[in-house]
């Protein structure tokens, strides 16, 4: 059984910056993908940022030039550069990981970010 623990969400000004941390742990594996997602009341969890153990990453378009996405394959865990924030990046967000790419995911237990003056 995969776990997963996140760390870095909080709240920040307009314009300011944070970094999320998920550390995955139970598998023994290197992960095949390793992902943040987020979600807002009434709305559906959509993607952010994606990246397999190979390298290649996946952003929303909303976040790109602005959200980095990188991994440390070795500790199994994924990081979260969150910069130039705005309001509307204010969300619960989840880490989620694959052990094989034809796998399930498996989910964190969410990390609040506000983005508020």
């Amino acid at each position: 059984q995969v776990q997963l623990v996140e760390s870095g969400g909080g709240l920040v000004q307009p314009g300011g910056s944070l970094r999320l941390s998920c550390a995955a742990s139970g598998s023994g594996l290197s992960m095949y993908a390793m992902g943040w997602y987020r979600q807002t009341p009434g709305k559906q969890r959509e993607l952010v940022a994606s990246k397999t153990r190979g390298g290649s990453t996946s952003y929303a378009d909303s976040v790109k030039g602005r959200f980095t996405i990188s991994r440390e394959n070795a500790k199994n865990t994924v990081f979260l550069q969150m910069n130039s924030l705005k309001p509307e990046d204010t969300a619960v967000y989840y880490c989620n990981v694959q052990v094989y790419s034809n796998g399930p995911g498996y989910w964190g237990q969410g990390t609040q970010v506000i983005v508020s003056s």
